[in-house]
């Protein structure tokens, strides 16, 4: 749509300008984000609270865009995974989770992944391209549209991608989806594999949000294996950052471990783990592989599982084996891969 513009990739301010470049009052710059963010329209039309010559005019000169989707899978634990088309063909993975009186959705921040981590299928594909700011928050509001009348109340910013290498773009839909859509900040987490810099730009940019670290090694060496990044910001630099990131009263920030069998698994890397953490207000999510095609890695046994949680557990640590949900329609942790 070359002549027109896409209301929902303008910010708020933008916004204000475009209601005012086409002569209209202030007032209708906020009944457009009303209308968007809160109640999820998908057209022009849809704009009720407007008269028919209005929608028309805007129709003329603008449009709301849609993620198109393209396959529903719904696992056996009740899982769901949606795959979205953009705009320009590209396709990304969205993930809900019902869990008692939560309902999560797991959306992504770049189409592929340049990241490399050697456990996370997505990282086969390489990095394609950012997504935008309207696109990661349009998540939210298709999923919210094709599952209504249950309501998303959490958000965990875990899908395809690393979210604080499209750090700007991931900020504004992050405004969007706390400020337009009414999800609380508490209720957003934001999972990084440790983007030093950028950790300390989150805090300003979006405050209040939660952040999770893939951390996956209690070793410099084990970590270069398993994740490249550590190359650049080796697990010193990145336990100095958490340390420094602000947190709130009973914020704690979450590790999250990835276990894979007979490489990271072992009693001692648990010890060495509990050691690394320590001064850091934390809680550790251990997350047993989830294999997928391809992998030369394995899941780890139940008993090497919990025999690493009970070593933390001695330490004082806060340390929860995360269920892994979807794995049947590879929408668990490091399956999501889209369509391609």
């Amino acid at each position: 749509m070359p002549n027109r513009t896409n209301l929902k990739a303008l910010s708020q301010d933008d916004l204000v300008r475009f209601v005012a470049a086409h002569g209209l009052p202030r007032y209708r710059a906020g009944q457009l984000a009303h209308w968007i963010y809160g109640k999820f329209v998908a057209g022009i039309d849809e704009i009720t609270e407007f008269s028919k010559e209005l929608r028309a005019k805007l129709s003329e000169v603008s449009y709301i865009s849609s993620l198109r989707l393209t396959k529903r899978l719904v696992s056996s634990d009740g899982t769901e995974k949606f795959l979205f088309a953009l705009e320009d063909g590209e396709t990304i993975e969205s993930v809900l989770i019902p869990d008692k009186d939560r309902l999560t959705l797991c959306i992504s921040s770049q189409v592929g992944c340049a990241m490399g981590c050697k456990f996370c299928l997505t990282g086969e594909l390489g990095l394609i391209r950012n997504m935008e700011a309207h696109e990661i928050a349009d998540q939210v509001i298709c999923a919210a549209r094709l599952v209504f009348p249950r309501k998303i109340n959490n958000i965990v910013m875990m899908g395809m991608g690393e979210p604080l290498a499209n750090i700007e773009a991931v900020a504004e839909a992050l405004r969007r989806i706390s400020g337009l859509i009414g999800i609380t900040r508490r209720r957003i987490t934001l999972s990084t594999c440790g983007l030093v810099p950028k950790m300390e730009e989150l805090a300003r940019a979006v405050p209040g949000v939660n952040l999770a670290v893939s951390l996956n090694a209690s070793t410099d060496a084990k970590r270069d294996e398993i994740m490249p990044v550590n190359r650049r910001y080796p697990l010193k630099s990145l336990l100095d950052a958490c340390k420094r990131f602000p947190l709130g009263p009973r914020r704690r920030i979450t590790f999250e471990y990835v276990l894979l069998g007979g490489m990271n698994d072992s009693v001692e890397d648990a010890r060495r783990l509990a050691e690394l953490v320590r001064g850091v207000r934390c809680k550790i999510n251990l997350i047993p592989f989830n294999p997928h095609s391809g992998s030369a890695m394995k899941r780890p046994s139940e008993r090497s599982v919990l025999a690493f949680q009970r070593v933390l557990e001695e330490h004082h640590l806060n340390a929860l084996v995360r269920e892994s949900r979807g794995r049947d329609i590879l929408a668990a942790c490091g399956q999501l891969k889209a369509d391609y």
